[in-house]
C-alpha cells in the first residue's frame, strides 16, 4: 500500500496577491492590466519543489487597467466575456525544481471556457513568520511568469492585421505575484 504524502497547505492571501498581464496594443506600446481577486492554495513543503500542488482561482470581473472604458471592453464577449467565464483557473499538474528557489510548474489554465497546458517559471520566497504586531502568520511567497496566445483561448477581437502587425498582439505576458498564508496539514 503505497504511502500518503502529507504536505503542508498554504493558502494564497488575497489582499497581497495579483495576477498581472501585459499586451502590444497597435505594436506600439504595451498595455498592462491586474486581477487582484486570486484565491486557492498552494500544497508545498520547502524545498520539496517536485510534491508540489498549486490551485489558483481568479475573479476575472477585478480586472483593471486604469483606463474604466478599457476594462469594460475587456469584460465584455470580444475578451473576457466575465457574464459567461467569470473565472480563470489553474491547477498545477507537475513541479519541477530548477536549482535553488526556482521552479516550473505545469498545468491546466482555463480561461474564456477553454482549457489549455501552461507553463510557468518563477521562484518561492520565505517561509517567513511575521511579527506579532502583524499578525503572526507563517508566509511563503511565490513569483512566475508565462506567455499564451490569446487566440488560443478563443479571445481573436483585434487580431486585425494592419501595417506592421495587429491591433493587439496575441502574445500575452502573464505574471503572477502570489503571497501564502500558512494554514497546516492537508
Amino acid at each position: 500500500m503505497a504511502k500518503a504524502i502529507t504536505r503542508t497547505k498554504w493558502l494564497i492571501d488575497s489582499d497581497h496577491s495579483t495576477v498581472s498581464f501585459a499586451v502590444k496594443y497597435l505594436m506600439l506600446a504595451s498595455v498592462r492590466g491586474m486581477m487582484n481577486k486570486v484565491t486557492g492554495a498552494v500544497y508545498f513543503d520547502p524545498p520539496d519543489v517536485v510534491n508540489m500542488d498549486v490551485e489558483v482561482e481568479i475573479d476575472v470581473a477585478s480586472v483593471t487597467t486604469g483606463v474604466s472604458k478599457r476594462d469594460e471592453h475587456l469584460k465584455g464577449p470580444d475578451f473576457f466575456d466575465v457574464s459567461r467565464y467569470p473565472k480563470i483557473t489553474f491547477k498545477s499538474t507537475k513541479a519541477e525544481s530548477l536549482g535553488g528557489r526556482h521552479i516550473r510548474l505545469t498545468g491546466d489554465l482555463s480561461l474564456h471556457g477553454v482549457t489549455r497546458q501552461v507553463v510557468i517559471e518563477g521562484e518561492y520566497t520565505g517561509p517567513v513568520k511575521l511579527p506579532e504586531s502583524m499578525g503572526g502568520e507563517t508566509s511563503l511567497g511565490f513569483t512566475g511568469s508565462t506567455t499564451i496566445n490569446r487566440e488560443d483561448f478563443g479571445m481573436n477581437w483585434g487580431s486585425i492585421p494592419m501595417e506592421g502587425g495587429m491591433v493587439a498582439d496575441r502574445e500575452i505576458l502573464i505574471t503572477l505575484d502570489i503571497e501564502t498564508d500558512l494554514a497546516g496539514q492537508a
